[in-house]
């Protein structure tokens, strides 16, 4: 029996998300070991598949390892310490956080582009009524 017999390589190559992920039934499974134990073919795109899921589960694991600024700490403690001391009562009003990661790997698994983009934006108005906006 052919490897083409036991499923087609187009159907082959289209389950290696799930079998990379590990969202995949037992049966298929087996029917893909089949196939590959008599497809070369589909064994390199396999190991490939394998390479390039690895290296970019690695490239977000470092990537996504973010440390909030210094000066936010500082700023929190202040904050913390001044409520605590009875000096005045802050209440944070808005606030937004956008964090954008696009990374491209190229078929050998070089890293060609890599930007991160932090935006942190927010309106603390104190209990006198002037905001952070309305000092100079």
């Amino acid at each position: 029996m052919s490897a083409y017999e036991i499923g087609p390589c187009n159907q082959i190559l289209n389950s290696f998300v799930l079998l990379l992920e590990g969202n995949i039934d037992v049966l298929t499974v087996n029917t893909i070991d089949l196939h590959l134990s008599s497809c070369p073919n589909c064994t390199a795109e396999l190991e490939h598949e394998r390479a390039m899921h690895s290296l970019l589960q690695e490239v977000l694991r470092r990537t996504c390892n973010e440390v909030a600024p210094d000066d936010l700490h500082d700023s929190i403690y202040q904050q913390i310490h001044a409520q605590s001391a009875g000096a005045f009562t802050t209440e944070v009003i808005t606030e937004f956080t956008m964090t954008e990661i696009s990374i491209e790997i190229d078929e050998f698994g070089n890293i060609e582009h890599r930007e991160v983009t932090i935006e942190h934006t927010e309106e603390i108005r104190y209990q006198d009524g002037i905001s952070d906006s309305d000092k100079s």
